[in-house]
């Protein structure tokens, strides 16, 4: 049977391409996942101690990160990348509508009932679309170095998965060559357990699987409290070294600021 939703991806997908683009014509899509900074419904387990308006306007900052950093990462690390912002709840709120046009990226809508089956869908769509491989990645990990993409790609072409392991137990970065559905069914989500089950239901399904570094996402009081730290030292490098964006620096130190003044 057909899927409704999916046949309405695909035509999402071929209408951000625009007319006259060929279909294809690059072998890798990103696609990058990113809820709307809508207070109350983003970084909620950091509520308390921060506001849902904090943390909204951190989430807004990470986003804002992944979307300059990848796309700086096309001619930096001529990474041969079409990137796709996979929207929630949709793709037609305005703050996703000037990421599309602000940071030249294609929009589609994140489909399903829980991130297994919304990643599903979402690789199901980009290979359906013509794509050889595709790498989907969230957006807590604003200081991810944009080589840890490059070393990907580059394990992509001799391993059917890559994963990009989270020091919590889950993963920042999937990267997948085919289709692989039976990956998404039955995971604790959220849990510290996702990482291991998926390795173990990658070995079940036959598929070869490659790590790339560990890196901290952003989830609990802890991941932030670390954040602050490092951006507190990235702050004194010189400028051309830092990983940190001015901006996310800046919710940081005043998100830090806030937290002893309320202690």
């Amino acid at each position: 049977m057909v899927n409704p939703k999916l046949n309405t991806q695909h035509s999402a997908i071929r209408q951000a391409h625009g007319p006259g683009q060929s279909r294809g014509a690059l072998s890798t899509a990103l696609v990058i996942f990113a809820k709307a900074p809508i207070p109350g419904q983003v970084k909620t387990r950091l509520c308390p101690p921060l506001t849902p308006d904090e943390a909204a306007t951190l989430h807004g900052s990470f986003v804002l990160d992944t979307l300059e950093r990848t796309k700086t990462a096309v001619p930096k690390l001529k990474l041969p990348l079409d990137r796709y912002l996979a929207c929630a709840p949709s793709s037609t709120l305005v703050f996703f509508k000037i990421m599309e046009e602000r940071q030249g990226v294609a929009l589609i809508d994140q489909v399903g009932d829980d991130l297994g089956a919304r990643m599903n869908q979402s690789f199901e769509a980009m290979f359906a679309r013509g794509y050889h491989r595709v790498l989907i990645v969230g957006t807590d990990v604003p200081t991810l170095p944009l080589e840890q993409y490059k070393h990907a790609l580059t394990l992509m072409e001799t391993h059917d998965l890559v994963l990009g392991p989270a020091l919590d137990g889950g993963y920042y970065l999937i990267g997948l060559k085919q289709p692989a559905p039976d990956l998404f069914v039955g995971i604790p989500w959220s849990t510290e357990k996702v990482l291991g089950l998926t390795q173990e239901r990658a070995t079940n399904l036959g598929l070869k699987t490659a790590l790339t570094s560990p890196w901290r996402d952003v989830d609990s009081i802890d991941d932030l409290q670390a954040l602050i730290e490092a951006s507190t030292l990235d702050a004194k490098k010189p400028k051309n070294e830092r990983s940190f964006s001015s901006r996310t620096t800046g919710a940081l130190q005043l998100i830090a600021k806030r937290l002893r003044s309320r202690a």
